[in-house]
């Protein structure tokens, strides 16, 4: 049985997934997904800290932590059909990486909800949480990397140079039709980077 990566870039309310192999050394996609991470995909739910606010306080915190257990199961809920999907292709998921913000740790609910800012932060970082609890409860390797340190990180780790990442995730989209967005390209070199990880750590359990 072959081994599979995850990639996963995250919004508010749904994630991109994608899940790859590596084929003589290089990526080769084999599922690209969209999965919603809300049931019902409006803007009160997609944006649950935003919602919380207008809410009495004695509610938000139980609205947020109703949230927060709903995102969770879907994405649980992706992950394991994803992982049942390539299981009937011979493969087996091992690893997975996930995009993180730049932000700060969050403090507590009531200085959130008094900061617009901090309001965005927390409703991207709700859904962030909810792919690395389910990722992890599904039994992968977790890799995660701040979105803007990414190439940064991804070039000394594959040995090749920016501009031929991003050349090789181009071409990859190649023959798969739409879409394939700056969301698939990223969440694919997520993955990619997280299949070199595992890589590293069995290499230094072998010595």
């Amino acid at each position: 049985m072959q081994h599979a990566a995850l990639g996963f870039r995250a919004h508010s309310g749904w994630t991109t997934l994608v899940a790859m192999s590596l084929e003589e050394g290089s990526p080769h996609v084999l599922v690209r997904e969209r999965p919603h991470l809300v049931k019902a995909f409006t803007y009160e739910f997609r944006q649950p800290y935003h919602t919380a606010k207008k809410k009495p306080a004695a509610d938000a915190g139980e609205f947020i932590a109703g949230m927060r257990a709903e995102a969770r199961a879907l994405a649980h809920q992706a992950i394991r059909s994803v992982q049942a999907t390539l299981q009937r292709q011979r493969y087996q998921v091992k690893c997975c990486g996930l995009l993180l913000s730049s932000a700060k740790p969050l403090p507590d609910l009531p200085q959130i909800l008094a900061s617009h800012a901090l309001i965005h932060a927390a409703d991207g970082e709700l859904f962030r949480e909810s792919l690395l609890h389910s990722s992890e409860r599904c039994g992968l390797e977790m890799f995660t990397v701040k979105e803007s340190e990414l190439f940064d990180r991804a070039s000394p780790a594959l040995q090749l140079g920016s501009e031929e990442l991003m050349r090789r995730l181009i071409q990859l989209g190649t023959g798969l039709g739409s879409p394939w967005t700056q969301d698939e390209k990223l969440a694919t070199l997520a993955a990619w980077l997280s299949f070199a990880r595992l890589d590293d750590q069995s290499r230094t359990l072998a010595k």
